[in-house]
């Protein structure tokens, strides 16, 4: 009886940690209406939280979504900055198609209860 209300735990567990991804990855498709704030609120909680999904499949989206909210922003200051130039709007239209393909390939994977396959870089 032990075993299975421990087991039992570790499932509430993994599952309010898999809302906590979602919800990120809701954050992140919430930045295109936001000015990119959601942006900063999904990284946060993956910082908040990372060391609860350490060693569980979750654990790649966290690392998944930090990484994506790190290259974005990169992406977006570099788009501002060569703006003037030209090609900053290039810039900006790259960095929104990865973003949303990083978000969609995410989103699928924790719906398939599977971890981000690191390959899909």
């Amino acid at each position: 009886m032990n075993d299975i209300s421990t087991e039992q735990k570790e499932t509430e567990k993994l599952q309010t940690l898999k809302k906590l991804a979602a919800t990120v990855y809701l954050c992140q498709a919430l930045t295109f209406m936001l000015a990119g704030l959601p942006l900063l609120v999904g990284v946060a909680i993956n910082f908040f939280k990372r060391n609860d999904v350490q060693g569980t499949w979750l654990e790649s989206h966290f690392n998944w979504q930090i990484q994506t909210t790190w290259i974005t922003l990169a992406g977006f200051a570099l788009s501002g900055i060569t703006f003037g130039m030209g090609i900053g709007v290039f810039i900006l239209i790259a960095t929104v198609v990865w973003l949303v393909y990083r978000i969609t390939i995410g989103w699928y994977a924790l719906n398939d209860d599977k971890p981000v396959n690191n390959q899909m870089n």
